[in-house]
């Protein structure tokens, strides 16, 4: 299977590697390969996506969704096209807060609610009812890394997931394949804490700790890990129960 995974990263981010690689294991036993577009080089065309399976959409690195910058209008075009495509997408983190600015939302920068670590998640009732979703209910630990967050979601927007700070946790597109979280279901424990000892001014700035304090309440959270395997695996069976 081919995957196009979009990312907005500085060419010497080392968690562009990493990031792969997170993908790669959180999609284990399917094979999986993981071509990269760069959002901050050219705009997403449909002829790019012809080849693609699926899209894949992470973290940022350097770049908000709030703070938004001269690549921004460039990027949201891209997500719509990706919206637009019908090939199914997973966006966490970054993707999440884009796909919601691209289609209608809106992303806000809030430190009083960033949420560093492993938090718990409650899943609505529209997520416990969600083909994808329903596993995790009614609640679950997730690993998240963020200080901007989705205020207000689209229009064509399900809400499938809050935490106690933040209420826009997770969503799925009503009218695209497109199924977009906050946290990252990609990352382990172990993958978390690369994140942080890449960025430190998360663990100092954001979370207000220490790096020693923040590694000793990070935990696994293997239902959560399986989502993004669970997701193209759901499509996998819809594409063979049509004959596809």
């Amino acid at each position: 299977m081919r995957f196009l995974l979009l990312q907005v990263r500085d060419p010497d981010d080392p968690m562009g590697s990493h990031e792969i690689a997170s993908f790669e294991r959180a999609l284990r036993p399917l094979p999986a390969r993981i071509d990269v577009f760069d959002l901050l080089s050219r705009p997403l065309r449909q002829q790019d996506l012809q080849r693609a399976d699926f899209v894949l959409m992470g973290g940022s690195g350097a770049y908000s969704a709030a703070a938004g910058g001269p690549w921004f209008d460039t990027a949201m075009e891209s997500l719509r096209t990706v919206h637009a495509s019908g090939v199914p997408a997973f966006a966490s983190c970054w993707g999440f807060q884009g796909m919601a600015v691209a289609m209608g939302g809106e992303v806000i920068r809030d430190l009083g609610r960033a949420e560093v670590g492993t938090h718990r998640l409650t899943i609505t009732d529209a997520g416990g009812a969600d083909p994808l979703f329903g596993y995790l209910a009614p609640s679950c630990n997730v690993q998240m890394g963020h200080e901007d967050l989705v205020e207000r979601l689209p229009k064509n927007a399900t809400l499938l997931a809050s935490s106690a700070k933040v209420e826009n946790h997770a969503y799925r597109f009503d009218d695209a394949p497109v199924y977009c979280t906050q946290f990252h279901p990609e990352l382990d424990a172990a993958g978390l804490l690369s994140r942080f000892a890449a960025y430190p001014r998360y663990v100092a700035e954001v979370a207000g700790t220490t790096v020693e304090e923040l590694s000793s309440r990070v935990e696994e959270t293997p239902r959560a890990s399986q989502l993004v395997r669970r997701f193209v695996e759901m499509h996998l069976g819809r594409r063979q129960s049509s004959g596809r």
